[in-house]
Order: C-alpha cells, then sequence, then structure tokens
C-alpha cells in the first residue's frame, strides 16, 4: 500500500466537493421537517434534479440554466407531494416512498437519450488571492460556486430558523399546527412553501451530482443520497450546523475509502464502499445522544376545522 500518493490538500478539498450534494439536499429536508412534513421522497426529488440539470444542460450548454432547472424539476415533485399531503390529507410516509419510487421511473425515463454524454464543464470559482494561499487555498478558497452556495444556505437557514420571524412561524407550525392556525397563520400555505424548498435543494443536490461531481447521465446515480440526507437529518437532531457537519463526515469517509483504494489497501472494496455510510451513521447516533425533540406535529397530518 502506497499512502504517499494520497494529498492532504486535495483529500479536504475533495471532502467538499463530496459533501455537497448531501449538504443540500439535507438542509433542505431540515427545514420541511422543521415545518413538521415528514417526506421520504428526497432521494426520488434529488434523481429526478440530476436527470432535469443534465438534460437542460445538455441543450442549453449552460451549466447555470441546468441548476435552475434542477431547483424547478424537484420544487415540481415536491409540489405534488404537497398537494397529496397537504389537500388530500395522505399519509406522509407512503406519498414519500411513492415519490422516491416515481422519481426513480421518471428520471429513467427522460434520461434514456442522454446515457454517454458530457455537459459543458462547470468552472471552478478561484477567490482572488485568498485561492493562492498555501494548503488553505487548495482546500478553502478554489470550488465551483455551487459548494460556496451549500454553505451559505446553511448560514442562511440557520440563522432564518433561529433570528426571524418566518423562521418563528415555521418552528411553530412544526411544534403545534392546531395552535399556529388558531393564531390565524396558513398552516397548509407555509408547509407547501416549505415542502418546494425542500424540494429544490434536493433536486440542486442531484444535479450537483451530474454536472460536476460525477459529470454524466447514470441511471440511479444518487446511489442513496437522498436517504443518507434523511439520516442527517434526523441524527442531527434538526440543527443546521449538525447538519453539515454530519455531511462533512459523510464526504470524507467517502473521499478517504476512494483514496485507500486507490493506494491498494488490502481490504476488500465491499467493506470499503459501505464504510461511509456506516461510519457516518454510528457518528450521528452519538451525536444524538442530547434526546433533543423532533417537532412535535412532525408527520401528523393537519386538518382545519375552522
Amino acid at each position: 500500500m502506497d499512502l504517499s500518493s494520497i494529498t492532504p490538500a486535495l483529500l479536504l478539498a475533495s471532502l467538499m466537493v463530496a459533501a455537497t450534494p448531501i449538504l443540500l439536499a439535507g438542509i433542505g429536508e431540515l427545514v420541511v421537517e422543521r415545518a413538521g412534513v415528514l417526506n421520504l421522497g428526497v432521494e426520488g426529488m434529488m434523481i429526478t434534479g440530476a436527470i432535469c440539470g443534465f438534460a437542460v444542460t445538455i441543450e442549453t450548454g449552460s451549466p447555470l440554466m441546468g441548476f435552475v432547472a434542477a431547483a424547478a424539476g424537484g420544487a415540481g415533485l415536491a409540489l405534488l407531494f404537497g398537494a397529496l399531503t397537504q389537500v388530500a390529507l395522505a399519509n406522509q410516509v407512503a406519498s414519500g416512498l411513492a415519490l422516491t419510487l416515481f422519481g426513480l421511473g421518471l428520471s429513467s425515463l427522460l434520461g434514456q437519450d442522454y446515457v454517454g454524454l458530457k455537459p459543458v464543464q462547470t468552472p471552478a470559482f478561484k477567490i482572488p488571492l485568498l485561492s493562492d494561499i498555501p494548503f488553505l487555498g487548495r482546500v478553502l478558497f478554489s470550488h465551483d460556486l455551487m459548494v460556496y452556495f451549500g454553505l451559505g444556505l446553511v448560514a442562511a437557514v440557520w440563522a432564518l430558523l433561529k433570528y426571524s420571524r418566518a423562521g418563528l412561524i415555521l418552528r411553530a407550525v412544526g411544534e403545534n399546527h392546531d395552535a399556529a392556525h388558531a393564531l390565524g397563520y396558513k398552516v397548509v400555505r407555509i408547509r407547501i412553501l416549505a415542502i418546494m424548498f425542500g424540494g429544490a435543494c434536493a433536486g440542486l443536490g442531484g444535479a450537483y451530482i451530474s454536472l460536476i461531481r460525477v459529470p454524466q447521465w447514470t441511471e440511479g446515480m444518487t446511489s442513496g443520497a437522498g436517504w443518507i440526507a434523511l439520516a442527517l437529518v434526523v441524527f442531527a437532531s434538526w440543527k443546521p450546523g449538525r447538519v453539515l457537519l454530519g455531511a462533512w463526515l459523510f464526504g470524507g469517509v467517502t473521499v478517504l475509502q476512494l483514496n485507500l483504494q486507490a493506494a491498494g489497501l488490502a481490504i476488500p472494496v465491499e467493506y470499503l464502499s459501505m464504510s461511509p455510510y456506516l461510519i457516518t451513521i454510528l457518528v450521528l447516533v452519538i451525536m444524538s445522544a442530547d434526546k433533543s425533540r423532533a417537532p412535535a406535529s412532525l408527520g401528523r397530518i393537519f386538518h382545519a376545522s375552522g
């Protein structure tokens, strides 16, 4: 085994890239769950975003338009989930699972003509002066814009939930939707907006995989990333900062196992491949030991009686 082939700066920079799709999907789902809705369709929205973003980028030659289309595709699928659960009052767990299956099938259908094609390369955004700093410049300041967008989104969601009136209303709806309704808040409207936001974030996460991390279209290429994002939200106790740490942990272990495979570590590849999932879940279970409570109305059907 030759560990000298592993470059620490490149390893940490790759960690940021590998964590971004999980981070985007996870922070979107956190907002949805803080509003009291459990959407298990994250995987379906991610894969739909992946094909929408890829197809539009191929057709227009613009990665920006691809990401916009991915957000729209994820939000559109989420709107279907919102209509089922908030208007038709369908079971959230069953609807979420159906959404995942629908998204996987839809993406397979839409992606038939795009297998083997390469999208326009999304350029890296090197921050002037900062990107020239030894080691730190490569690790922190030489990424594409979506990496920084993901970090900014985490900070924005944290500030929104903690300090803004909109965040207070969202949390109130998630904790006690009946009381929020009695105070005059539009519970269904708030939840549908939160669901669409979560869908847009999941779509962006999927497009990041198909346009940047693995710039190609392959059926089922999200490979369970949506389920990991769901686990991150729960085990991070519905806190944005912990979702960020969990995404970095998963990204770091994923990149490390790939580097160890390349270095010729004498461990069966199957064990290395499953290690990111096992280690992430184990650490996040430990992190959640503070018994932080889930939103009290999470998964409960709201029916406005008046």
